[in-house]
């Protein structure tokens, strides 16, 4: 999905930092999406990473207009086999990242850039084996409300992009390792559209909370996930 946005920020005409650990994913990211496209390597879940990233970004451009925090990972683990290795993983990427990654921006935004975090349905539903998760991005939604309210003094609007099942990567890979009933005649639609998102629809609705036409939303959530978490 980030490289989805970064893609559909810079049609719009962005200049687009992206960061991500994988060199080479994070080259394919930027070669994808051309000349408007920056990449730096770093890990979110390292401050020290984090300072290197936003040092790069203040001596290349000085300011930050908008910030999309996107970064998360998850792993299936019920209660029984959850491992301290498995839950520093999915915390610090996904909680820690959020909370360091909008700290270490906030000297760079412009007033009234708007911020996006990333949540998910998972925080809404209950998915056995995706409590780490889950627990993650319902902070999130929480985290999203405060800071809108800390912030709008100047101007700065906070929102939460909440998707459901997406076909990414990692999504797909974090579906597979689901348990599915075997007896099941046919299997339970993702959504009530009867499909999963694509990471352009993703995109969309991130470009409209970083425009002028969200202007009065902050603090808010909106939901890109096929009608699965309200209906």
């Amino acid at each position: 999905m980030g490289p989805a946005i970064a893609r559909r920020f810079a049609a719009e005409g962005a200049t687009v930092y992206l960061t991500g650990r994988r060199k080479v994913e994070l080259g394919s990211a930027v070669e994808q999406i051309g000349g408007r496209a920056i990449g730096i390597r770093s890990d979110v879940s390292k401050l020290d990473d984090l300072d290197r990233l936003f040092a790069e970004i203040t001596e290349r451009s000085g300011r930050l207009d908008i910030v999309v925090v996107n970064a998360g990972v998850g792993d299936f683990g019920p209660l029984g086999t959850i491992t301290e290795e498995e839950y520093d993983r999915t915390t610090s990427i996904n909680f820690k990242g959020t909370v360091f990654t909008a700290r270490k921006a906030l000297p760079l935004l412009s007033a009234g850039a708007p911020v996006i975090l990333l949540s998910s349905s998972a925080a809404l539903r209950v998915v056995p084996g995706l409590g780490i998760y889950a627990a993650t991005k319902a902070a999130i939604r929480s985290l999203t409300r405060t800071w809108a309210a800390e912030l709008a003094g100047r101007g700065i609007r906070v929102n939460a992009l909440t998707r459901g099942p997406v076909t990414t990567p990692g999504a797909d890979e974090l579906r597979a390792a689901l348990p599915r009933d075997d007896q099941a005649a046919e299997p339970a639609a993702p959504t009530p559209l009867g499909r999963v998102g694509r990471p352009d629809e993703v995109a969309a609705t991130a470009l409209y909370l970083a425009g002028d036409q969200s202007s009065f939303t902050t603090g808010a959530e909106l939901f890109v996930d096929g009608g699965a978490t309200r209906l």
